[in-house]
Formats: structure tokens, C-alpha cells, sequence
């Protein structure tokens, strides 16, 4: 279970009602106000900090219970901070300019979202990873609508939604490995398992991406003045792709995503040198601040200008801040004693794969790390699959299916603070659209029956 121990059992009327007034207060701040999220964040923080006080938990207990929160993002933090170079060195070596550019020779404007979500997902499956899905070809996607001028909140949603259909049925996947490790499942069973519900979901979301995608494509003179302005920045040419190559080579050893995206950073710098003849001092300080396009066209400018690791600090700080308070909800006994009544009162199997689904999601909404959703909810489940004889891969499917794809639907959630500020579409604007994961929670109820032992 989560290392931070309560310091205090609240009943769970208390319990509900500390969790409905500090979430109605955030989403009032978020929603209402319009405010950046770390502000409600940092006030739920301090209500907390002020409940445990009156409920005479020492300062120090709860100041550990922040800092263990904080420590279980660690990992995400410093690979934001490569991502954000990533995205800055694939741009001077040409690695996102040239999948820009080939895009506008592949796709025009015909069934575009739903190309995207496939392209996505493709690629999501191989990479196994949907932040670095996201912040690649996630990325050049995002740039191909805005030149489109298609809807960038529809076509943020495909790429979310492709990108974790690839986190969820990836072997490679963190996500994957984690669900089905945590309720001892075979990977490859559980993601036949998943694939029952998974399936439908992608079928589903092809077909309402397909049907919302623009009648008309791109024409010829549109393209062409994109493709012309990509070739002025001189980063089209055919050692751009090695960096993309060596990245999916790194994923399918195996090699762990920070080593895979660092080794992909410096050969996609080595590439800047040579190649786009730019010096170090540049490079270092575009590694930093991000790349800047200069091109005789605006639009392209707009869709080159990103990347660096200050681009990351305002995800960086708001993970710190979310995770923090996921430490005072433990350490206050809030979630525990969630978690303790759940494992008591659950006996019918729908029962147990709705409230399976629905802590997953919440502990998604709360919290905001889709790793926690999956190990507090498999550990508190486990028992009860086993006393009601259902299948350990009917949980590792729940988990995958309402913890996996529900983080980036979470606006201070680790996923969706990171894909809000790579792709430019904040999390409420691409929620109606991320049809892949508002559907797969519904399926992998309505499918509670498939999970009975036979």
C-alpha cells in the first residue's frame, strides 16, 4: 500500500464531506474563475494542513505526509525535464519539422481526426509511453490542425485518446506492466483480457473522430506555403528521422524511458551541429528556453516555437503542489477511510467492478497520478475479487480501463497538466473529445459480466 500511515481515522461522512468541499472549492477556481490550477491546489493544501491541525495531527507529521506525496513523482519530474529538451532538439534536428512536413503530403483535411487517433495510437503501441507519444508526434499532429485551421480542442482529443490506447496495450507500457504485476496477472493475458473492452472503445471513438472530421482537405497552395516556409528553417533533410528511429529502437529493448529520450536528445543535438550548423552555446541555450522559428511565415513560427526545459516548470511546479496534497489526503486518513469502508460492505460482481472503476477515477481526481489510481485500488480490491471468485485480470482490465486513461481528463492531474501544456489545449476544452477514455470506464462496466470465473 501507499507508504504515507494515517494519523487519524475520520468517519466517512467526515471524510466525504472534507473531499466534497475542497474538490467543489477547486473545481469552483478552475471551472468558474478560470484561475491556473496551482492556486485552488495550493489552497486545498492549506485547508488540509488547517484540518489536520484541528484534528491535533502535528506539523511535522503532516509536513512528512507532503514530502512522501511529493517523492512519488520524482520519477515524472525529471523526465519532464528531458521531454521538454526532447521536444526543443527534435525541433533543430528537424525530427518534428520533418513529421510536420510529411504530414501535410499524407493527410489533408478528409477523416483528419480520425486518421490522427490511428496514427496515434500506432505509434503510442510502439513507443509504449503516452507522455513521449504526446510530446512527438502528439506535437506535430497538433501543429497540422492549427495549420488546417481545424478545431485544436477535437484534435487533442484524438491524440489523447490514441495515445493512451497505445499506454494501455503496449507490452512496453509502465502502465500495462504495473496492472497486471500489481494483482499478479501474465502481461500478455491481461492484455488479451483488456482487449474486450479496449477493442469496442477504439472502434467506437475511429468511427465519432471519422464522422467529426472536416469535409474539405487542405489545398494545394495552403500546403504548399507551409511546406515552403519548413523547408526555409533548411531542417528537412533525411538524418532528422535517426532521432525518431533511435527512440523506438531504445522502446523496443526495453530501455528505460529516461535513458531512451536522453540518448534520443543528444543524438538529435549531435545532428544540430553537424547538420543545421548551429554552435553549442545556442544549443545549450535552446535546450533550455526551447527553439524559436524564424521563417517569412507566421504560422509556421508559431507551430516551431517550443520546447526547452523552462517550458516544463509550470507542469513541474503544479505536480509537486497535486502530489503534496495527495500526501495530506493519506496522512489525514481522508482516502483510507474510503478505501477500509469499500473493502467491507462490497459482496455482488457489478457492484465490486462499479466501485473497482469509480475508486480508480477517483483517486484520478483527488490525487492526480494515474501510478497511485492503479496500486491503491488493485491492493484494496484484491481481497475482494478473490472472496466474490472473480478473475484477477477482471481487476487488471478495471484498472487499466478507469485508472490508466482517466489522469489526462484531470486538469491537476500529472497527464493532464503535461499534455495541457505541450499541445496548447487546456484539459476541459479536450475532455468532450477524448472519446478513447471517457468510454473505456463505461464499457468495462457494462462488460462486468464477461468476468465471472467460468
Amino acid at each position: 500500500m501507499f507508504p504515507i500511515k494515517p494519523k487519524y481515522q475520520p468517519s466517512l461522512l467526515e471524510s466525504f464531506i472534507i473531499f466534497l468541499v475542497i474538490v467543489g472549492l477547486m473545481s469552483y477556481f478552475i471551472i468558474g474563475l478560470g484561475t491556473v490550477p496551482h492556486i485552488p491546489m495550493l489552497i486545498g493544501v492549506l485547508l488540509l494542513i488547517s484540518y489536520g491541525l484541528f484534528k491535533h495531527i502535528s506539523y511535522n507529521d503532516l509536513q512528512t505526509g507532503m514530502i512522501e506525496g511529493a517523492k512519488t513523482g520524482m520519477s515524472a519530474i525529471f523526465l519532464f525535464f528531458l521531454i521538454g529538451i526532447l521536444i526543443s532538439s527534435w525541433m533543430i534536428s528537424g525530427t518534428i519539422p520533418i513529421l510536420i512536413n510529411s504530414g501535410f503530403t499524407l493527410i489533408g483535411g478528409t477523416w483528419f481526426y480520425a486518421v490522427v487517433f490511428a496514427v496515434t495510437a500506432i505509434i503510442g503501441v510502439s513507443m509504449g509511453s503516452s507522455l513521449t507519444t504526446t510530446a512527438t508526434i502528439g506535437v506535430a499532429f497538433i501543429g497540422m490542425a492549427s495549420a488546417l485551421d481545424v478545431s485544436l480542442p477535437i484534435a487533442a482529443g484524438a491524440i489523447v485518446s490514441g495515445a493512451f490506447f497505445g499506454d494501455k496495450m503496449s507490452p512496453l507500457s509502465d502502465t500495462t506492466n504495473l496492472a497486471s504485476t500489481i494483482v499478479d496477472v501474465d502481461l500478455f493475458d491481461h492484455i488479451k483480457h483488456i482487449s474486450l473492452t479496449t477493442i469496442p472503445a477504439f472502434i467506437i471513438s475511429f468511427i465519432l473522430f471519422a464522422f467529426l472530421s472536416p469535409d474539405k482537405a487542405m489545398s494545394y497552395q495552403q500546403a504548399n506555403e507551409y511546406k515552403t516556409a519548413l523547408a526555409e528553417t533548411g531542417l528537412l533533410h533525411w538524418s532528422a528521422w535517426i532521432p525518431l528511429i533511435i527512440l523506438i529502437i531504445c522502446t523496443l529493448f526495453r530501455i528505460p524511458a529516461f535513458l531512451s529520450i536522453g540518448l534520443s536528445s543528444i543524438i538529435a543535438t549531435v545532428i544540430a551541429f553537424f547538420i543545421s550548423g548551429l554552435d553549442f552555446k545556442t544549443i545549450w541555450e535552446i535546450w533550455f528556453d526551447g527553439y524559436t522559428a524564424t521563417t517569412s511565415f507566421e504560422p509556421v513560427n508559431e507551430l516551431l516555437t517550443k520546447g526547452g526545459m523552462s517550458s516544463m516548470f509550470f507542469t513541474i511546479s503544479l505536480v509537486i503542489l497535486a502530489l503534496g496534497f495527495g500526501g495530506l489526503l493519506f496522512v489525514t486518513g481522508i482516502i483510507p477511510s474510503f478505501l477500509v469502508e469499500l473493502q467491507a460492505k462490497l459482496i455482488k460482481t457489478r457492484s465490486i467492478i462499479m466501485s473497482t472503476a469509480a475508486t480508480a477515477i477517483g483517486i484520478n481526481v483527488i490525487i492526480g497520478e494515474q501510478y497511485l489510481s492503479i496500486m491503491l485500488t488493485g491492493e484494496t480490491y484484491k481481497p475482494i475479487y478473490e472472496k466474490a471468485g472473480l478473475q484477477n485480470k477482471a481487476l487488471s482490465r478495471t484498472l487499466e480501463d478507469a485508472g490508466t486513461v482517466i489522469n489526462p481528463l484531470v486538469p491537476w492531474s500529472v497527464c493532464g497538466v503535461f499534455i495541457a501544456d505541450v499541445l496548447g489545449v487546456p484539459v476541459l476544452s479536450y475532455l468532450p473529445f477524448a472519446f478513447f477514455c471517457l468510454l473505456s470506464p463505461i464499457i468495462t462496466v457494462l462488460f462486468y459480466k464477461k468476468v465471472e470465473v467460468s
